[in-house]
């Protein structure tokens, strides 16, 4: 019974090409689209979950009184916790900032030396390993830093400096913000097999030669937050419990000073695991992921199967008469109604099963455009849960699929039938259009979320900045700070000589890096009552006007006043908090306590500029001539040529020539500031193409019904044409049935859509408003995608000859 069951199941998939086709193509999408969603989906969500004990590991962050979160806090936070608090078993520090973006590492040999620049370096504890767990190739991770002046380096970059040899032992001389210094390398860590987020290229000891002594120096509780601090919870130390006490211990630290200073914040612990995808705050290490993403792609996958699963059930219901006659005389012969689901259930489980294979190829060949679309190196295998996943997944859309054709084919009854009495019932029909309906709800709303996200994209990419970010092109210079000085005058003048170049100014960093620099201060005269956290940037005297930052009042820096030194400019929003008006603030001094009080003041004002990602709100900052910072970090220069190749062949030649033992690297500051919106970009990308598929999968289903709503109607049509109706009429009349559920579906999609993507926009702090104009889009692109899939079907029905049509039944 169970062969003759395959065997009808194949007669009817080989004598209905065209449903099979739909149905076993619009599956297979659908499976290869969750399988694609799911990977990345597996691959977003590993991050920091490899960790020993990682649910004990926790990141401590603080919120201010304005509502303001900041990821990292003050040098002594660390220790205060591990030396204060028992329920804490271990703590550990991190530590980056611009002038550590990117470092110069070299590896000197008696032939040939290797030098490189490179990024994503930190300053941590020897305790760091002791808290999160790294695949180390070479070395023993408990005792890698202990040493001072040790270094532990991923296997990539182990591989470029030192081949396959180990090189535990083997020195690298880095230059860091402080001078030139050798560390020990003691260990190698495999960087592609965990994924955290840190995303680390090498660590180094923050006890060591050149920083050591500044960072004992850093004992306030209320300044210089740029230390991430991790602890790590003894074993049955309730999460909720140890955050209460870690407030009341701050509060006991800084408490005073806050006070004091007019101001209040709150700690607050964040697990490592969810920091990731969840933590959206201020100042983090890097790019984070988003776990709306993650929903919205998710919903994706899902109701592109939905609509595969619908298409199915359609189909099936609407060809229900070719099956009629069958089940009727089954039934007359004795078949019972549980056999008659259990074959009608088996050919959907069997066409999924072919959909399944053809969905496994899909994936294979467009892995590797996927990986490519999303950056990453995903593998089928890495994930050994999905082949679960996929069984599963298959055997739901089976039954989804196959469930409600079984149950409705096989309530037919056998007398009825054998008369040629069974037509599509009211509520077959209904249910049907309403099925129609809900596919094109989700199409629609996709569309509609695909436009809102593209227009957002499209605002981050085009706002005013406030500042000028075409043509300039940045060289980091990997100096010390001692150096930068005597190397950056000669490159200056160097790259002035070039008529492709308008301007060179340098300053510790520039927009679209984080700038973790910062300084309470408050206006003399008045109580610290009045304190304001303002970002620093150390520039030289024409960095404003070459950044094309406009002046509001006051100066700039120049060479004609000695007294810049102890000057600042500030941003509106820096004025604006600290009670003055851009006018008003001229001359004015504002004071700042480190290591007794010590003032500047405030010379010029410039208008607010985004110095960082459009998802922040303007910060208040401020320029010194060098205050706190490295003003030679990096140089900067206005272009004024569209020959990029020949300048930055000039320029490189300049550089080898001033430096010849150190490599030539660059960036552009407009290209440095879209990378805050890379993963956006990708993202709303990989939406863009499954919204396609959506569309695609939902049309192909309509044509199906359009097909056999047109063979249905064969008759009446071949009545009508003889009759005198014309194309136009035959294929308004097939149509307009259709037309009517789109609209339908438009009306129910349109609000749905606008809720959900309204609250996905309250991530960014500029954000468009969602006009009426995209809801006409979405609906005009629906209606007319499926007027011409049922129209193809329409009119090849009306411009039949009537009387062919009249002799088919």
């Amino acid at each position: 019974m169970i062969n003759n069951y395959f065997k009808i199941a194949f007669r009817n998939l080989t004598r209905n090409k065209a449903f099979s086709f739909i149905n076993i193509f619009g599956l297979a999408v659908g499976l290869a689209t969750c399988m694609l969603i799911m990977l990345y989906i597996f691959d977003e969500s590993s991050f920091d979950k490899h960790h020993k004990d990682g649910d004990r590991v926790f990141r401590v962050a603080s919120i201010t009184g304005k509502g303001e979160t900041w990821a990292a806090g003050p040098g002594p936070l660390a220790w205060g916790l591990k030396n204060n608090l028992p329920e804490v078993e271990q703590a550990a520090r991190l530590l980056t900032f611009p002038e550590i973006a990117t470092m110069l590492m070299k590896y000197e040999q008696p032939v040939e030396s290797k030098q490189f620049f490179e990024s994503n370096g930190y300053y941590v504890d020897s305790t760091f390993f002791q808290l999160f767990t790294y695949d180390f190739i070479y070395g023993n991770p408990a005792t890698a830093l202990d040493q001072p002046n040790s270094t532990v380096i991923s296997s990539e970059l182990a591989g470029k400096f030192f081949g396959k040899e180990n090189p535990v032992g083997k020195a690298i001389l880095i230059t860091t913000p402080f001078g030139e210094f050798n560390y020990t390398v003691k260990g190698v860590f495999n960087k592609d097999k965990n994924k955290s987020h840190v995303p680390a290229n090498f660590f180094l000891t923050m006890h060591n030669n050149d920083m050591w002594n500044w960072v004992q120096t850093q004992t306030k509780w209320t300044t210089n937050n740029i230390f991430f601090t991790y602890v790590k919870l003894k074993n049955g130390v309730p999460a909720q419990a140890f955050e209460k006490k870690l407030k009341l211990f701050f509060d006991k630290q800084a408490g005073a000073d806050m006070k004091i200073a007019g101001f209040s914040k709150t700690l607050f612990i964040q697990p490592v695991k969810d920091i990731y995808l969840h933590s959206a705050i201020g100042n983090e290490i890097d790019a984070n992921g988003n776990i709306t993403y993650l929903y919205i792609l998710g919903s994706i996958a899902a109701f592109i199967l939905m609509i595969a699963c619908i298409n199915f059930m359609n189909l099936s219901t609407a060809r229900s008469e070719k099956r009629a006659k069958e089940v009727g005389v089954r039934k007359v012969m004795g078949a019972r109604k549980s056999l008659l689901i259990g074959q009608f259930l088996g050919e959907s489980f069997i066409m999924c099963l072919i959909a399944l294979l053809l969905a496994l190829t899909l994936t294979w060949i467009l892995l590797p455009v996927f990986n490519n679309l999303t950056q990453k190196n995903m593998h089928p295998l890495d994930e050994p849960s999905l082949v679960g996943w996929i069984i599963g997944l298959t055997l739901i859309t089976g039954l989804l699929s196959g469930l409600y054709p079984a149950f409705y084919l096989s309530a037919f009854k056998p007398v009825s039938v054998l008369k040629g009495k069974i037509l599509n019932s009211f509520s077959a029909t209904a249910i049907r259009k309403g099925l129609v309906v809900f596919q094109f709800t989700i199409s629609i709303g996709l569309v509609l979320g695909a436009l809102v996200i593209w227009q957002q994209l499209n605002l981050l990419k085009n706002q005013q900045l406030g500042f000028n970010k075409e043509q300039k092109i940045v060289l980091p210079m990997g100096q010390s700070y001692k150096n930068s000085k005597a190397d950056y005058t000669p490159l200056k003048n160097e790259l002035l000589k070039n008529p492709g170049v308008k301007a060179v100014t340098s300053g510790s960093t520039y927009p679209g890096i984080p700038d973790l620099n910062d300084l309470l201060f408050y206006p003399e005269g008045k109580t610290p009552g009045d304190i304001v956290d303002i970002r620093l940037s150390g520039i030289e005297n024409d960095y404003i006007e070459t950044l094309g930052i406009k002046l509001v009042s006051g100066r700039t820096f120049s060479k004609e006043f000695t007294t810049d030194s102890a000057s600042i400019i500030l941003n509106e929003t820096a004025v604006r908090e600290l009670g003055y008006n851009p006018v008003q603030a001229i001359g004015k001094k504002i004071q700042y306590d480190l290591g007794g009080i010590h003032a500047l003041q405030i010379v010029g004002v410039v208008k607010d500029f985004n110095f960082e990602s459009l998802h922040n709100k303007i910060k208040p900052c401020g320029f010194t001539t060098g205050l706190f910072t490295n003003k030679y970090g990096y140089v900067i220069a206005s272009l004024k040529t569209s020959d990029y190749s020949r300048l930055l062949s000039e320029i490189e030649k300049a550089w080898v020539t001033l430096y010849p033992a150190t490599p030539f690297v660059y960036s552009f500051i407009d290209q440095d500031f879209q990378h805050n919106y890379e993963k956006e970009q990708r993202t709303s990308t990989i939406i863009i193409y499954f919204t396609f598929m959506a569309i695609v999968i939902a049309c192909l289903g309509l044509f199906g019904l359009a097909a056999f709503s047109t063979e249905q109607r064969t008759k009446e049509i071949g009545i009508r044409k003889v009759l005198g109706a014309s194309v136009m009429n035959v294929t308004a009349l097939l149509s307009k049935d259709f037309i009517k559920l789109i609209i339908i579906a438009i009306v129910i999609a349109s609000p749905l859509a606008w809720f959900f993507m309204n609250k996905w926009l309250q991530d960014f702090a500029y954000r468009i408003t969602i006009t009426w104009w995209m809801f006409a889009v979405a609906g005009l692109l629906a209606v007319l995608i499926a007027l011409i899939t049922v129209s193809f079907q329409a009119v090849k029905a009306a411009v039949r000859n009537p009387v062919t049509a009249l002799r088919s039944e």
